[in-house]
């Protein structure tokens, strides 16, 4: 009898703790994600410094010195997006929201 009644109340505390899943921590790791702010400097760094170097001025393969460049933060998306001579487009490898990220980021690497 002792036995069924330590586990009784095991199951009633068990049961009163609850699992966690109150209103307030039913976020789920996607929406979470869609929250958290795009690093346009780390797709930089994935995807554009083979050419451009860290920095921007690497220039390799005719690829512009950003540090110099004066393209509006329009122009860098429609070029990120489209490509132009020899740079690849990056459409449909990046979301419209990564190639706008890695635009603005661009824009920091001018010099003043």
């Amino acid at each position: 009898m002792k036995q069924v009644l330590a586990f009784v109340l095991i199951g009633f505390f068990v049961v009163a703790c609850g699992n966690g899943n109150d209103s307030t921590s039913n976020t789920s790791s996607s929406q979470m994600a869609a929250s958290k702010p795009i690093d346009g400097e780390k797709i930089y760094k994935n995807y554009c410094v083979t050419c451009h170097g860290l920095y921007g001025d690497m220039g390799a393969s005719g690829a512009h010195d950003l540090t110099v460049s004066n393209l509006t933060l329009e122009q860098r998306i429609e070029i990120i997006t489209k490509g132009r001579n020899t740079m690849t487009p990056f459409e449909g490898l990046l979301s419209p929201e990564k190639i706008k990220a890695v635009a603005e980021y661009t824009m920091t690497l001018k010099k003043k």
